[in-house]
């Protein structure tokens, strides 16, 4: 298992964690994922792609820095 943390600087709001949130965690091998407004940043662990991931931010309308 591994845990990466993207930053993503336009994470501002709730809808901004439920929307990344329900973007990548239906990923394969993601155990868990954390937004966290205040330092604009998405933890994921578990065994997951990491391009799945950064499409799946994006898909959800972010842009990982």
């Amino acid at each position: 298992m591994s845990t990466e943390t993207y930053n993503v600087p336009d994470i501002s709001c709730g809808h901004c964690v439920e929307a990344i949130t329900g973007a990548v965690k239906p990923l394969d091998g993601v155990e868990s994922v954390d937004v966290s407004i205040d330092d604009k940043t998405v933890t994921v662990a578990g065994s997951f792609d990491d391009i799945a991931v950064r499409s799946a931010i994006d898909d959800a309308g972010y842009d990982v820095a």
